[in-house]
């Protein structure tokens, strides 16, 4: 914007112009321009670490293979951290487990199971009457007595109530 030419004085706006109407402070465009001339590289933060990733990862897999000797199968990362803590070795848990998750080292899980059929098919409606009831239950205020729970029992097929049962507990034995 700063190179372009004004149509009416024919001369270039300037950096301080374009800065000022934009409301933006020279600084911060020459900031802006030395940042986007440098090359970005994403490096590691915090100190250097000890091993590489390919030593620890070897130093990893003795620990796991030692475990497995001992008849220990899968060990999980936390137990493979404070073992390397434990010979000496510096590194942080997050490594650990960042390293056997990329390298297919980390303990074995079960698999969800085959639960069967469901007992629900998903219908509330039966073939006929006197199968399938549905209860609820709602609390009303009485002036005598206080707060008191009423639950009712509903027939699915005819939509009838089939039984009524008022108590001042709402437990589970009274539902």
């Amino acid at each position: 914007m700063s190179r372009a030419c004004s149509v009416s004085a024919r001369r270039v706006y300037g950096k301080a112009r374009v800065c000022r109407l934009w409301g933006v402070a020279r600084s911060t465009y020459y900031a802006r321009q030395a940042a986007a001339e440098r090359p970005v590289q994403a490096q590691r933060r915090g100190r250097k670490p000890v091993l590489s990733d390919e030593e620890l990862v070897a130093r990893i897999r003795e620990v796991l293979s030692e475990a497995e000797a001992l008849g220990f199968r899968g060990e999980g990362y936390r137990k493979v951290w404070a073992r390397l803590r434990h010979r000496g070795i510096p590194t942080s848990k997050e490594r650990v487990r960042r390293l056997m998750r990329e390298h297919g080292l980390q303990a074995p899980h079960r698999a969800g199971y085959d639960r069967g059929p469901r007992v629900h098919d998903g219908t509330i409606i039966p073939d006929g009457p006197n199968r399938m009831w549905g209860t609820d239950a709602t609390q009303v205020q009485t002036r005598l007595e206080g707060t008191a729970m009423v639950f009712v029992a509903i027939d699915h097929f005819v939509g009838d109530v089939v039984g009524i049962h008022a108590a001042r507990p709402g437990t589970r034995f009274e539902a």
